[in-house]
């Protein structure tokens, strides 16, 4: 066993182990991929300042995510199609988030469904719904997600429109994967991770096949998914889906100021600052650097998290010290699922909570509540000084 220190080593045994299409799929962004680079590469702007001769015991990184309890404000964010990287690969990185004491977010587009999560876990979950034309789906969806005693609906708003991502089209992406000659030669060199799945529940998406008429294999599921999502989607279907949850509410996807205005208006619990790992809107800026404008504006209205770009508890910390009051993990997450199965998840939520509390520590902090701006350097031109 192959001695990991961080996520950057969990990537590398993923590559490895995982289909191409797969790991093509969480490793890419849309267009360009300017903004899929920019959310981590923006993180090294930010410096930390060092603190000494501060006692350093008792140190803790437990908080609270929208009134939650959490071993860290580190949330496994919502991943599609996480079922193929590993097998049960939900149900597994649900278990792993229960068992390290983070929240776990289940996507609308996961392999394993809603049900099969619920059953395999002991503590309520989150579920990220999707916007869907099809109105009957999503009402069933949003009651399956109460009945499985969910206890936060993340509602993403940034996928109206789905963006283009090259490699996902070239390499024919599906669940489960199309045999093209090019898709064998490639499963032939992934034989441990075939014979997981071989095992698997479920390989098509649970949440989907055997919920809507009509939808009973891939070719179908894609005809539907393609032409199913809502660009209709508006701040008054946003309000009534809220009013139909009649639960907690998280707003992911907000990238704007102006947005998080609104969206702390209809009262939602948080939001997330996102730009949904850059696989949307390409040549948007970064969710780091766009957090502190956004904590300005509503910082105090509003429980503000992150996500996007995050691949170390440094990267945690600097989000965190920006206001943030929780962030996410995704690809991290799915490197340590994809390399190891649940033990990958769980690996990757100790290299980031070790790093997270390291930092704090060598920062002059004993817990989370303690980390401000004054815990960085920012440049002046952080935020960047651009012309409407």
């Amino acid at each position: 066993m192959p001695v990991i220190t961080n996520i950057e080593d969990l990537r590398r045994l993923y590559e490895r182990r995982v289909p191409r299409m797969f790991y093509d799929y969480t490793e890419s962004g849309s267009w360009t991929e300017q903004t899929f680079r920019e959310n981590s590469s923006d993180f090294e702007e930010i410096r930390l300042r060092q603190r000494v001769a501060v006692d350093m015991s008792g140190r803790s990184t437990a908080s609270k995510m929208i009134g939650e309890d959490v071993s860290m404000p580190v949330a496994l964010a919502p991943v599609g199609l996480t079922g193929m990287q590993h097998a049960d690969g939900e149900m597994k990185a649900a278990k792993a988030a229960e068992e390290f004491g983070v929240p776990f977010t289940l996507s609308t587009m996961s392999i394993n469904s809603i049900e099969d999560v619920a059953e395999h876990t002991g503590k309520p979950f989150w579920f990220q719904l999707y916007t869907m034309k099809d109105t009957d789906y999503v009402n069933r969806l949003i009651q399956r997600a109460k009945d499985a005693r969910c206890s936060a609906l993340v509602i993403t708003l940034d996928l109206q429109i789905l963006g283009q991502r090259h490699k996902d089209l070239k390499n024919g992406l599906s669940a489960p994967p199309k045999l093209t000659a090019k898709t064998v030669a490639n499963l032939m060199t992934k034989w441990a991770w075939g014979i997981e799945m071989l095992r698997a529940k479920r390989r098509e998406f649970g949440n989907i096949v055997g919920h809507v008429h009509g939808i009973s294999d891939a070719s179908s599921l894609g005809a539907w998914t393609a032409e199913q999502f809502d660009p209709s989607l508006d701040w008054s279907k946003v309000e009534k889906l809220m009013e139909q949850w009649g639960g907690k509410v998280i707003l992911k996807g907000i990238l704007d100021a102006d947005d998080a205005k609104m969206a702390a208006k209809l009262g939602a619990d948080a939001i997330v600052v996102s730009n949904h790992g850059g696989r949307q809107l390409d040549g948007a800026l970064s969710s780091i650097r766009v957090l502190p404008e956004i904590m300005d504006v509503v910082g105090n209205d509003i429980e503000v998290h992150l996500d996007s770009g995050i691949r170390s508890g440094q990267d945690a910390l600097k989000a965190l010290a920006l206001g943030a009051k929780g962030t996410y993990i995704g690809r991290a997450f799915v490197y340590g699922l994809g390399a190891m199965g649940q033990k990958g998840v769980t690996t990757a939520l100790e290299v980031i909570q070790k790093e997270l509390d390291t930092t704090m520590a060598l920062c002059g902090e004993k817990n989370i509540d303690g980390l401000g701006r004054h815990n960085l350097l920012v440049p002046d031109d952080f935020g960047g000084c651009w012309q409407d």
